[in-house]
C-alpha cells in the first residue's frame, strides 16, 4: 500500500492507494480546520464516462439533427479517434460557415485545482488559436460584486479580494463583526485552486476569545454562530438593503457618522444623504420602515447602529446576499455604511466582501499570483456575455441587452463547447436551459462522469479526473505549492483535456502552436519555473517533486495603493469616475443605472408571497463542492432515497402536515423537485433551504409532469438577472410551495450514461 498526497479545492489530503484504488483518505497534517470531504475521495464512481460517445441522430444525420432529443435518445460509443474526427470537422464547418463567434466556449466550473489541467484555460487557448470564440465573463458566485466594486472602489473584485484585511488582523483588532449572510461553514472550506491551511475559523475563535462580538443577519443561523456566541438577527431573504439603509439612517440622523471623513474619501455623498434621510426614491428608510420590509425589529436596528459607532466595527457581506434581484444595491449600501462610519483606515475596521464565502478571503498573507497557462494569443472575437446569461444567449439570438451601462447584442451560437463544468446543475431554471439547449446545432462536452450535461451532449469526450493525471497545485494567493502525482490509472480511453485538445489541434493543423513543443511534463516544468521566477526562494523542481510540497514566500504591500488613498485621496486617487469612493453618481442615470444605493423590492419575496408560499434559499451544500461527488455517495450522505434535505421551520411543516423525514414536493410555476424534509428552528419561519448538491434527475411525476427526483433547487429558481447593472444570477429570489409527497417516484441509481455499444465505423455523414 502506497501513500501519496494531493490537492483538492477543499484542501490537501493524504491518500492510501492499493490495487489502483484509494482505500483511505485523511486531511494532511497541519490544517487547523480540515474539510470533511474524505469519504468522497474513497468511494469509486458508478457513473464514469469510459469511452467517447455520440448522440445517435447527430451521428447518423449530421449536426442539428433532432436537437430536442438531447438527453432523451441513446449516445453511441465510438472509438476516440472517430469522435475527434467528427469534432474537428464540425469546428471547421462552424468557423468557415458562420464565423468563430458562432462557437461558445461555455467552460465554467471548478473542475481541477491543478495549475496546468485547468479545463477553461486549456479550451480557451485551443479555441483562440483556432480562430476565436464567444466567451463568458464573470462568475455565478459574485457576479453582482464584479460590477459594483470597479465603479464604487475603482478596482476589480479579484484585486479587492487580495486587498482584504487578513483574518489575523480581525482576530487582533475587530471589536464588532456584523455579517450580512452570517458565517456559513461549508463555504469556508473551499478555495479555488486549493489551500494548505483553512484559517478563518481559527481567527474568528481568537477574536471571540479576545472579546469581539458577532452579529449575524441572515434568514438562517450559521453553523459557526453557536461557538462564536453570535447574535442572530433573522431577516427576510432579499431585504438586506433595507436594513443597511436603516442603519445609515440612524448613523446620519443621530450624528453617529463621520461625515467629515466620508466627504474627504467619497463622492456623491449628498445623493446618498438625500436617499437615507428624506427617502429620495421612496419613504425615508427609518428602522420602523426597515422592520416592515425585513422582519428585523426596529429597536434591534437602532441598537446595532449605536453599537457599530461605539466599537471597532467590520461590516461583512457574504456573496450570497448579492445573488438576489437588485443584489448590487446591498453591496453598495454596505460599502456606503462602512464609509460613513469612518473606520476604513482602522485595523480590523471597515468592510469585507466574502469572509466566510471562500477560504481564500482574508488569507493571512498574500503571495505572488500563481502563474497560469498562457492564453495562446488574443481572442479575435470581442463578443462576450455575462456568465449567467447562457440561456438568453441561446434563446435570444441577435437580441439586444444592457449590462453595466453598455448596450450589446447576443451573437448567433451554432456550437457549444463545454469542458470542466456542469451547467445543468448550477444554472437557474433548468427547464428554460433545456429549451435553450435545443438551439445550437452541436454540443461538445469533455466529462469524466455522466452528468446531466454530458447526457445532453452530441459528442462526449472522456476526460480524466485530477487523480488520474500529473499536475501542480496551489491557490492563487496560497502559501503552499503542492505536487499532484498521478494516483490512479485512467479508465479505458479517458484522456486529460490537454491531450484531447492536442489531438484536435493536430487534426486542424496547429498542434505545434498549441503545445509549443512541450508535453505535459514540459508544461509542468515551465509553470514551476514561473513560480520560481516570482519567488527565487523556491527549490529546484526535482526537490519540489521529491518533497511533495514547498512553501512560497509572502509579499508585502498588497494594500499599499488602498492605504495611500485613505491617507491622502488627492495625492493617491482611486481609478473611479471621481477619484474617490463613489457613493452616488448622477451620470449613472444616463446609463440606465441607479444613482445611489436604494431599496428596490424583489419580484418574488415574502413581502409579496401568498399565505402558502415560502421563500427558497439554495446555498452551498455541506461536505460537497456544488454537484461534485454526488454520484459517489449521495445515498450515504442523504439516506437510502438519496434526496437532498430541505430545511424548514417546524411551524411551516406543521401547517402543511409534514413530519421530519417525509418526502416533500417543492414546486412553483417554473418546475418542481422532491426532497426530504428536515425540521429545525435555526431557520426563520417562511423560509426553506435546499442546498445545490443533487444532480438534476428529471423524471415523470405521478400526474405526468416533470419532477427532479433528487432535489436540485435549480428546477425552481428564476433565470432572471439581478439587474441590467451586472446581469448576474438572482437565484435566491424564489418563492415556492411545499407539500407532502407520499407517492413520490424514487430516484434512479447513478450509473452509466445512456449509451449503446457500436463499432467504430458506426454512423457516417
Amino acid at each position: 500500500m502506497a501513500t501519496t498526497r494531493t490537492l483538492t479545492h477543499a484542501g490537501t489530503f493524504d491518500l492510501e492507494v492499493a490495487d489502483d484504488r484509494i482505500t483511505a483518505a485523511r486531511p494532511a497534517p497541519g490544517d487547523p480546520d480540515p474539510a470533511p470531504y474524505t469519504e468522497a475521495l474513497v468511494r469509486p464512481s458508478r457513473a464514469r464516462v469510459n469511452r467517447a460517445a455520440v448522440r445517435r441522430s447527430w451521428l447518423e444525420e449530421g449536426p442539428g439533427a433532432n436537437p430536442h432529443r438531447r438527453g432523451r435518445e441513446p449516445l453511441i460509443e465510438v472509438e476516440l479517434d472517430r469522435a475527434l474526427e467528427l469534432v474537428a470537422g464540425e469546428l471547421l464547418r462552424v468557423r468557415d460557415t458562420h464565423g468563430p463567434q458562432a462557437i461558445f466556449a461555455g467552460s465554467y466550473g471548478w473542475a481541477s485545482p491543478g495549475r496546468f489541467h485547468h479545463a477553461q484555460s486549456q479550451l480557451k487557448r485551443f479555441l483562440t488559436q483556432f480562430g476565436g470564440f464567444t466567451a463568458s465573463e464573470g462568475t455565478y458566485s459574485h457576479g453582482a460584486a464584479e460590477a459594483v466594486v470597479p465603479r464604487v472602489l475603482g478596482r476589480s473584485f479579484r484585486q479587492l479580494l487580495r486587498e482584504h484585511r487578513p483574518v489575523d488582523e480581525v482576530a487582533q483588532h475587530t471589536e464588532l463583526l456584523v455579517s450580512f449572510g452570517g458565517f456559513p461553514s461549508a463555504n469556508r472550506y473551499l478555495v479555488n485552486g486549493g489551500t494548505r491551511r483553512h484559517v478563518l475559523r481559527e481567527a474568528l475563535l481568537a477574536a471571540r476569545d479576545r472579546g469581539c462580538r458577532f452579529v449575524a443577519i441572515s434568514p438562517t443561523r450559521s453553523d459557526l454562530e453557536e461557538e462564536l456566541g453570535a447574535r442572530w438577527l433573522p431577516l427576510r431573504p432579499g431585504s438586506d438593503t433595507a436594513v443597511l439603509l436603516a442603519l445609515l439612517h440612524v448613523l446620519i440622523t443621530e450624528e453617529l457618522a463621520d461625515l467629515t471623513a466620508a466627504r474627504r474619501l467619497s463622492s456623491g455623498l449628498d445623493l446618498l444623504l438625500d436617499e437615507v434621510v428624506s427617502g429620495g426614491s421612496g419613504p425615508p428608510p427609518t428602522p420602523a420602515w426597515a422592520a416592515e420590509q425585513s422582519g428585523v425589529a426596529a429597536e434591534d436596528i437602532t441598537a446595532l447602529a449605536h453599537g457599530m459607532a461605539e466599537a471597532r466595527t467590520l461590516l461583512n457581506a457574504t456573496w450570497s446576499i448579492q445573488r438576489t434581484e437588485h443584489g448590487e444595491q446591498a453591496l453598495w449600501a454596505l460599502l456606503a455604511a462602512a464609509t460613513v462610519l469612518g473606520q476604513l483606515h482602522l485595523p480590523g475596521g471597515g468592510f469585507g466582501l466574502g469572509y466566510g464565502s471562500s477560504g481564500s478571503v482574508g488569507a493571512p498573507v498574500c503571495h505572488p499570483p500563481a502563474p497560469a497557462l498562457p492564453p495562446g494569443g488574443e481572442n479575435p472575437v470581442t463578443d462576450h456575455i455575462p456568465v449567467a446569461r447562457i440561456a438568453d444567449l441561446l434563446l435570444e439570438r441577435g437580441g439586444a441587452y444592457e449590462v453595466d451601462g453598455q448596450r450589446r447584442r447576443y451573437p448567433h451560437i451554432e456550437l457549444v463547447y463545454w469542458a470542466g463544468g456542469n451547467p445543468f446543475h448550477h444554472h437557474q431554471d433548468l427547464h428554460r436551459l433545456e429549451r435553450a439547449w435545443t438551439r445550437p446545432a452541436t454540443v461538445v462536452v469533455h466529462e469524466p462522469f455522466w452528468t446531466a450535461t454530458a447526457r445532453r451532449a452530441d459528442v462526449v469526450l472522456p476526460a480524466t479526473t485530477p487523480l488520474e493525471r500529473r499536475d501542480l497545485g496551489g491557490g492563487t494567493v496560497d502559501a503552499t505549492l503542492v505536487a499532484m502525482p498521478r494516483v490512479l490509472d485512467p479508465p479505458a480511453e479517458a484522456c486529460d483535456d490537454h491531450e484531447l485538445l492536442r489531438r484536435l489541434a493536430a487534426r486542424l493543423g496547429f498542434e505545434q502552436r498549441f503545445t509549443e513543443g512541450r508535453d505535459v511534463d514540459g508544461w509542468l516544468s515551465w509553470l514551476y519555473e514561473r513560480f520560481r521566477a516570482g519567488d527565487p526562494t523556491l527549490p529546484e523542481e526535482s526537490v519540489f517533486w521529491d518533497r511533495g510540497l514547498v512553501h512560497r514566500s509572502p509579499v508585502t504591500g498588497m494594500r499599499a495603493g488602498w492605504e495611500a488613498f485613505l491617507a491622502d485621496p488627492a495625492a493617491a486617487p482611486l481609478p473611479t469616475s471621481s477619484g474617490r469612493i463613489v457613493l452616488g453618481d448622477p451620470a449613472h442615470a444616463e446609463q440606465g443605472l441607479p444613482v445611489t444605493a436604494a431599496w428596490r423590492p424583489p419580484t418574488e419575496w415574502l413581502g409579496s408571497a401568498t399565505s402558502t408560499q415560502l421563500h427558497l434559499l439554495s446555498p452551498q451544500p455541506p461536505q460537497q463542492l456544488h454537484s461534485q461527488h454526488d454520484e459517489v455517495d449521495a445515498e450515504a450522505r442523504r439516506g437510502e432515497r438519496g434526496r437532498e434535505p430541505v430545511w424548514m421551520h417546524p411551524e411551516d411543516a406543521q401547517a402543511r402536515g409534514i413530519a421530519d423525514g417525509d418526502d416533500v414536493r417543492i414546486h412553483n410555476r417554473r418546475g418542481r423537485c422532491l426532497a426530504t424534509a428536515r425540521l429545525t428552528t435555526t431557520i426563520m419561519p417562511g423560509v426553506v433551504s435546499l442546498a445545490t448538491g443533487a444532480w438534476w434527475d428529471p423524471a415523470r411525476d405521478v400526474d405526468g409532469g416533470t419532477v427532479c427526483r433528487r432535489g436540485n433547487p435549480n428546477a425552481l429558481t428564476r433565470d432572471v438577472p439581478t439587474s441590467t447593472w451586472a446581469q448576474a444570477t438572482s437565484a435566491h429570489t424564489c418563492l415556492v410551495e411545499v407539500e407532502p409527497a407520499p407517492d413520490a417516484p424514487q430516484p434512479a441509481p447513478h450509473g452509466p450514461g445512456p449509451t449503446l455499444h457500436a463499432p467504430a465505423s458506426a454512423g457516417g455523414r
